[in-house]
Protein backbone atom coordinates (compact mmCIF):
# COMPACT_ATOMS: atom_id res chain seq x y z
CA UNK A 1 0.00 0.00 0.00
CA UNK A 2 1.48 3.49 -1.15
CA UNK A 3 0.98 5.55 1.61
CA UNK A 4 0.16 9.69 1.05
CA UNK A 5 0.19 12.45 3.10
CA UNK A 6 -2.77 12.11 4.58
CA UNK A 7 -2.66 8.54 5.71
CA UNK A 8 0.95 9.21 7.26
CA UNK A 9 -0.81 12.82 9.38
CA UNK A 10 -3.54 9.69 10.23
CA UNK A 11 -1.25 7.22 11.33
CA UNK A 12 0.89 9.91 13.41
CA UNK A 13 -2.50 11.17 14.73
CA UNK A 14 -3.69 8.24 16.13
CA UNK A 15 -0.14 6.89 17.53
CA UNK A 16 -0.25 10.03 19.31
CA UNK A 17 -4.36 9.62 20.19
CA UNK A 18 -6.20 5.98 19.35
CA UNK A 19 -8.55 7.25 20.88
CA UNK A 20 -9.80 9.70 18.56
CA UNK A 21 -13.38 9.92 17.46
CA UNK A 22 -13.51 9.50 13.56
CA UNK A 23 -15.09 13.29 13.77
CA UNK A 24 -11.72 14.84 15.61
CA UNK A 25 -9.47 12.78 13.65
CA UNK A 26 -10.90 13.98 10.10
CA UNK A 27 -10.77 17.79 11.78
CA UNK A 28 -6.93 17.05 12.07
CA UNK A 29 -5.94 15.86 9.19
CA UNK A 30 -7.98 17.72 7.48
CA UNK A 31 -10.01 15.75 5.86
CA UNK A 32 -14.32 14.98 6.03
CA UNK A 33 -15.34 12.16 8.31
CA UNK A 34 -16.55 9.80 5.14
CA UNK A 35 -13.18 9.42 3.79
CA UNK A 36 -11.14 9.44 7.04
CA UNK A 37 -13.20 6.65 7.64
CA UNK A 38 -12.74 4.39 4.42
CA UNK A 39 -8.74 5.78 4.92
CA UNK A 40 -8.50 4.71 8.80
CA UNK A 41 -10.34 1.16 7.67
CA UNK A 42 -8.19 0.39 4.51
CA UNK A 43 -4.86 0.75 6.55
CA UNK A 44 -6.59 -1.45 9.32
CA UNK A 45 -7.33 -3.56 5.88
CA UNK A 46 -3.66 -3.44 4.38
CA UNK A 47 -2.48 -4.37 7.76
CA UNK A 48 -0.66 -0.84 8.31
CA UNK A 49 -2.85 -0.34 11.86
CA UNK A 50 -2.31 -3.72 13.29
CA UNK A 51 -4.31 -3.05 16.39
CA UNK A 52 -5.65 -0.94 18.94
CA UNK A 53 -4.74 -1.08 22.37
CA UNK A 54 -5.25 0.77 25.88
CA UNK A 55 -1.83 1.12 27.47
CA UNK A 56 -2.35 0.48 31.19
CA UNK A 57 0.15 1.88 34.07
CA UNK A 58 1.82 -0.74 35.40
CA UNK A 59 2.00 0.53 38.42
CA UNK A 60 -1.61 0.92 38.69
CA UNK A 61 -1.98 -2.42 38.36
CA UNK A 62 0.41 -3.50 40.99
CA UNK A 63 3.23 -4.54 38.33
CA UNK A 64 6.32 -2.64 40.09
CA UNK A 65 9.30 -5.23 38.28
CA UNK A 66 10.29 -4.85 34.71
CA UNK A 67 12.78 -7.29 33.78
CA UNK A 68 14.78 -8.00 30.88
CA UNK A 69 15.48 -11.35 30.35
CA UNK A 70 18.38 -13.03 27.64
CA UNK A 71 17.57 -16.62 27.02
CA UNK A 72 20.16 -19.35 25.79
CA UNK A 73 19.05 -22.67 24.44
CA UNK A 74 20.69 -25.25 24.44
CA UNK A 75 20.43 -26.85 20.56
CA UNK A 76 19.59 -24.25 17.75
CA UNK A 77 16.67 -26.29 15.79
CA UNK A 78 13.27 -25.55 14.97
CA UNK A 79 11.49 -27.54 17.74
CA UNK A 80 13.36 -26.13 19.98
CA UNK A 81 12.38 -23.07 19.13
CA UNK A 82 9.11 -23.37 18.45
CA UNK A 83 8.61 -25.08 22.18
CA UNK A 84 10.33 -22.29 23.77
CA UNK A 85 7.61 -19.78 21.49
CA UNK A 86 4.72 -21.65 22.05
CA UNK A 87 5.25 -21.93 25.89
CA UNK A 88 6.58 -18.56 26.47
CA UNK A 89 2.98 -17.25 24.90
CA UNK A 90 1.70 -18.53 27.51
CA UNK A 91 2.95 -16.38 30.20
CA UNK A 92 1.05 -13.16 30.89
CA UNK A 93 3.75 -12.02 32.70
CA UNK A 94 6.23 -11.74 29.57
CA UNK A 95 5.27 -8.70 27.25
CA UNK A 96 7.72 -8.84 24.65
CA UNK A 97 9.34 -11.71 23.37
CA UNK A 98 12.60 -11.32 20.74
CA UNK A 99 14.46 -13.66 18.79
CA UNK A 100 17.81 -11.43 18.75
CA UNK A 101 21.20 -11.95 17.05
CA UNK A 102 24.41 -10.48 17.80
CA UNK A 103 24.56 -11.79 21.36
CA UNK A 104 24.99 -14.47 23.45
CA UNK A 105 21.66 -15.06 23.81
CA UNK A 106 18.70 -16.12 21.71
CA UNK A 107 15.59 -14.48 23.09
CA UNK A 108 15.30 -11.32 24.82
CA UNK A 109 12.00 -11.08 26.91
CA UNK A 110 10.29 -8.26 29.24
CA UNK A 111 8.75 -9.48 31.83
CA UNK A 112 6.49 -7.38 34.40
CA UNK A 113 5.75 -9.07 37.92
CA UNK A 114 4.78 -7.33 41.46
CA UNK A 115 7.86 -8.33 43.17
CA UNK A 116 11.14 -9.98 43.34
CA UNK A 117 9.57 -12.70 44.88
CA UNK A 118 6.84 -13.58 41.65
CA UNK A 119 10.10 -12.73 39.53
CA UNK A 120 11.83 -15.72 41.34
CA UNK A 121 8.39 -17.95 40.88
CA UNK A 122 8.20 -16.93 36.93
CA UNK A 123 11.94 -17.73 36.64
CA UNK A 124 12.46 -20.70 38.20
CA UNK A 125 9.40 -21.86 38.60
CA UNK A 126 8.18 -21.48 34.75
CA UNK A 127 10.99 -19.97 32.21
CA UNK A 128 13.70 -22.03 33.19
CA UNK A 129 11.35 -25.20 33.14
CA UNK A 130 11.20 -24.93 29.51
CA UNK A 131 12.95 -27.83 27.50
CA UNK A 132 16.03 -26.56 25.88
CA UNK A 133 16.35 -23.08 28.23
CA UNK A 134 20.27 -23.52 28.98
CA UNK A 135 20.86 -20.78 30.55
CA UNK A 136 19.02 -17.04 31.69
CA UNK A 137 21.10 -13.70 32.51
CA UNK A 138 18.59 -11.15 33.87
CA UNK A 139 18.38 -7.03 33.92
CA UNK A 140 16.10 -5.13 36.01
CA UNK A 141 14.26 -2.03 35.31
CA UNK A 142 15.13 0.90 37.15
CA UNK A 143 13.41 3.47 35.15
CA UNK A 144 11.97 3.91 31.74
CA UNK A 145 13.26 7.01 29.60
CA UNK A 146 11.40 6.02 26.86
CA UNK A 147 8.59 3.74 26.70
CA UNK A 148 6.51 4.20 23.35
CA UNK A 149 4.54 2.54 21.25
CA UNK A 150 4.93 5.02 18.31
CA UNK A 151 7.01 4.01 14.87
CA UNK A 152 9.10 6.76 12.79
CA UNK A 153 7.21 7.46 9.89
CA UNK A 154 9.65 10.05 8.08
CA UNK A 155 10.86 6.76 6.29
CA UNK A 156 7.59 5.87 4.52
CA UNK A 157 8.54 6.36 0.49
Amino acid sequence: MRLDKFDINILHELQANGSLSNHELAERVGLTPAPCSRRVRQLEDNGVIRDKVVRVNERAVNLHLTAILHISMDKHIPERFQCFESTISQFPEVTECYIITGHEADYQLKVSVPDMDSYHDLLLGKITRIEGVSGVKSAFVMRKVIDSTKVPLNYVK
